[in-house]
């Protein structure tokens, strides 16, 4: 894996995971529910761009 294709990778997560921790608070979902839609959320996204 080159250099470049590494940083990019750890940007994207990170931009990701403070989406994710903005939309947390945004919805004020708990830790709970949080952790249960980041599970749930990927399958419904695929199943809709899946069609």
């Amino acid at each position: 894996m080159s250099d470049e294709h590494s940083r990019n990778a750890i940007s994207s997560g990170t931009v990701w995971f403070l989406g994710w921790l903005f939309t947390l608070g945004f919805v004020k979902l708990g830790l709970v529910k949080g952790l249960l839609a980041i599970v749930i959320w990927p399958f419904y996204l695929g199943a809709a761009l899946h069609h």
